[in-house]
Formats: C-alpha cells, structure tokens, sequence
C-alpha cells in the first residue's frame, strides 16, 4: 500500500495535470477559486485532527481544486478513488486505487440502504483517522442527502461549501481568459450579458469561454437546461391518464418564489436566485421525498444551509420562461384538477349487493371509529325495476 501514496497519482494523469509525466495546461485551471488555498493546505496534510466535506452544485469545480492541489504537491501522500453505486465495484476500485493501477472517471453511491450503509462505514474510518491524525480524509458530493447522512454522527467532520464565482469574479476571469488565448477584449455590457445567460457556474464559463461563438453557446446551454428540466418534469394537463398520477405530482410543485422577492438581482453580486428553507418545500410538496429527488436531477439544489433553489442561473431562467408561457396557469390548474379527481376516484368504493329478489333486504350499522352508533342504512328492490340482465 505504500506504492499508493508514493509521489505521482492515475487520477492526475487521467485529468492531464500531472507535472512530471505530461505537460500541464494552466489554462484548464484558469480560475482560481477563493477555497484554494484552503484545500490545497488540507491535501498537503496541514489540516489534521478533522475529515471534510465538499459540498456544492455539479460543475462548481470542487474536484478540480482538488486536482490541482495533488498537482502542486505531485500527489505525494494520496491516494484518490470515485466511488460507484454498484458495491462491489466500489470493493475493486478501493483496492484498485490504494495499489494505484488504474482510476476510473464515474462517482455514485447510490441513496439507498446499501449506499447509506457503505457511506456511513467510511465516516466510521474517517472519524477514527481524524482522531489519531492519521489520515485527512476529503469526500466530494453535489447530493444534499450525503450531507444529511454524515451529519448525524459527525463530530470532527467541517463542511465546505462549494457555489458559483459572484459576478465580478466570473467577469473578470472571463475577460483575462478571451484577452490571453484569443487575443479579444469584450466589453463589460458583452460580459454583463454573458453572466445573465449562465451566471457564475465554472463549468458552464469553461465552455464559453473556448467557444467561437459564445453568445451561441450560451443560448445552447439555456435550452438544454430547460429540455433537461420538461423532460424530467412537464405537467400532461386534464386528459392525462390515471396511471401516471403519481408522477405528475412530482410535476406540479414548481414554486415561482421570485414574486415575493424585493430584489432578484444586485448590480454587484450578480444573480440572487429564489431560495426557501427545506422544511417548507417539502410542506409545499406535501412530501418529504421529492425535493431531494429534484437535487439528485440537478433541478434544485439544496445547500448545507438546508436552504433550496433552482440548481443553476440557466435552470432558474427556464422555470422562469416555462412559468411565463401563454395558458400555462391553464394547463397547471387543469393537471391539479385532474390528479384530485383521479385521488378521489381512489378513495371511493363500489359495494355490489346481490341476490335481493323476493323482497328482500340488506340492513348496514354505521358507527364511528369510538364504536357509538351513527344510524342505520337500508337496501331493498324497488318495484318495478329488473336488472340489465333480465332486460
């Protein structure tokens, strides 16, 4: 095991940072983020006594920064695995990694018994490896529920949040990045215009930035978001059929927060997205489970703040497009009506009473739950009406 934690590492040359073997390419790294220094002194081992979490939005550049750490200190001293939902491929690629034959690029431990059960036994270790000093142990996650999980038991356990860059920050990279490798000054209006489209996500100015055409790009990225968000989660209206109810009621629990917002835009901070506490979205849903199903989507995201918002300024936009459609309050209010009218078809029952000839009757009790009497109902045949049947 020795050999794992020897200097180099698989998983910087999978990434192509690696400075001994390959010639590494800052600008794959161009923005350095505020937590770098901080990350960079926990992968150098200055951090121990404690394991941590980075927590944030899928493309905010948490394994990057983690990357480029191992990078200034040639991975001297670590060893890093992605983890996977399949347990027994998540066995071979810890052994995998500790011996250093080979890194893997995929990472999912699924939200399930076995997957919360595996997390829970890794926060074990990392808690005893914080205790005695060591090993630093640093897990990696953009899904709520991780943090959930761990922080039951945490004691020695500091969360880092991850977001996007503010508006200067993204601005002033993003200028730097078009003036050095294109040779193009944009305009502080072109830059303005570039962050109301995308916003501050590192991944997204990553592909702006190295497009020819970014404004193109940016429209791209926009669309895609609002297709990934009406694939996963469009209302079928009135004429729905009954069997995807309970998908639909997935659906219908897009919340439009921004009305009730003073201000959704500061000219210095860029972007202020609608958030609400994670308690009322699920009131709001009138179920516990759907929320965190939208962040796993990467719909919503919910914050180690347990506060939720859309997942990035393009998917806020495209709610706030979608929600705008003609007849689209319409079409919501014709899907509610049509999932009440299927759950109340689902709380009504047939009784078929049968063999009444001859005058006969059928007498029911009614009482209520404390057993007290609540009157009586009679059944008989009416004279003069014959069933179908005997039509």
């Amino acid at each position: 095991m020795e050999n794992a934690f020897k200097p180099g590492d698989p998983a910087l040359e999978v990434a192509g940072v690696e400075s001994g073997k390959h010639q590494y390419h800052h600008e794959e790294h161009w923005v350095v983020r505020d937590e770098q220094p901080r990350i960079d002194r926990i992968i150098a081992g200055g951090a121990g006594g404690r394991y941590f979490l980075l927590i944030g939005e899928k493309g905010t550049g948490k394994t990057s920064m983690l990357l480029e750490a191992m990078r200034k200190i040639d991975g001297e001293g670590c060893a890093m695995f992605e983890a996977h939902g399949d347990l027994e491929i998540f066995r071979v690629r810890l052994g995998k990694a500790l011996d250093y034959e080979f890194h893997e690029d995929t990472h999912l431990v699924r939200d399930d018994h076995d997957g919360q059960d595996l997390l829970e036994m890794i926060q074990q270790r990392a808690e005893q490896w914080a205790a005695s000093n060591l090993v630093t142990t640093v897990l990696n996650s953009d899904d709520y529920w991780v943090y959930e999980r761990l922080k039951r038991y945490a004691t020695r356990m500091e969360v880092i949040p991850v977001s996007d860059l503010p508006k200067g920050r993204a601005m002033d990279a993003l200028r730097r990045y078009r003036r050095q490798y294109f040779g193009e000054e944009l305009s502080h209006e072109v830059l303005e215009e570039i962050y109301d489209k995308v916003g501050g996500r590192l991944s997204f100015l990553n592909r702006v930035a190295k497009a020819k055409d970014y404004m193109k790009l940016c429209d791209s990225i926009c669309e895609a978001e609002k297709r990934w968000f009406l694939n996963k989660c469009w209302i079928l209206g009135p004429e729905m059929d009954d069997d995807v109810m309970d998908e639909q009621k997935y659906s219908v629990t897009l919340v439009d927060k921004e009305k009730e917002m003073e201000k959704t835009y500061d000219p210095e901070i860029g972007h202020i997205l609608p958030q609400i506490p994670l308690h009322k979205a699920r009131e709001i849903m009138t179920r516990a489970d759907f929320i965190q199903s939208y962040d796993h989507e990467n719909i919503f995201t919910i914050d180690s703040r347990a506060m939720v918002r859309a997942d990035s300024v393009p998917m806020q936009n495209a709610f706030r497009d979608i929600c705008s459609w003609e007849g689209f309050d319409k079409h919501l209010e014709g899907t509610l009506e049509r999932i009440g009218d299927i759950e109340s078809l689902g709380r009504t029952r047939e009784l078929t009473i049968k063999d009444l000839w001859n005058q006969g009757k059928y007498q029911l009790a009614m009482r209520d739950p404390k057993g007290r009497d609540n009157g009586v109902a009679e059944f008989s045949v009416v004279e003069g009406q014959k069933d179908d049947e005997d039509d």
